[in-house]
């Protein structure tokens, strides 16, 4: 098996707090109305689009609810959703307390995965942001991903993918 650590002096870091100054950290983090999840509804309220907050009677409860297109959007924390992009910085496994901290999220991943399937056989459309997209110096990427989801596919003008990877909109 490979090595976990890059040299052989590297060793996993034990947590410096108390259990109970721990506890009290983590009671901490939200649900909702976190950092990134405001990012987003900023930027898509500010594109125009009006949504719902959080309702409670759609599987999973979605972050952004657009009722009209059937179209809801989720904001996935990368730690807490464990997202598999190699890339991301944000999603790592806790090298401590494995045996508690595995399953809790794995399961957080399953159950996103039956939201969504919930969803889908509802009629809804489903969209994940991750929280490391909104973190990036460029926000034009993040736009035309939401506007690509949320428009008309019958009203949308044809697209084309630049060398920098945007997606613009042909001019006819």
């Amino acid at each position: 098996m490979a090595a976990r650590f890059p040299c052989a002096v590297c060793t996993p870091m034990t947590d410096t707090l108390t259990r109970e100054a721990r506890s009290a950290l983590m009671s901490r983090i939200r649900g909702k109305d976190t950092v990134p999840e405001i990012y987003l509804r900023q930027l898509v309220h500010a594109m125009g689009y009006r949504y719902r907050l959080h309702r409670r009677d759609l599987p999973g409860t979605p972050d952004l609810v657009f009722a009209g297109r059937k179209k809801v959007i989720f904001m996935h924390g990368c730690f807490w959703h464990l997202h598999d992009d190699p890339k991301c910085k944000l999603a790592r496994m806790p090298n401590s307390n494995q045996d508690y901290w595995k399953p809790k999220l794995e399961r957080n991943r399953e159950r996103d995965q039956e939201n969504r399937a919930k969803l889908e056989a509802l009629g809804w459309q489903v969209l994940v942001i991750w929280e490391c997209q909104t973190r990036q110096k460029n926000p034009e990427p993040l736009r035309q991903q939401v506007s690509l989801f949320l428009e008309d596919s019958a009203t949308r003008e044809p697209l084309i993918k630049s060398k920098d990877g945007l997606v613009q909109t042909t001019t006819r």
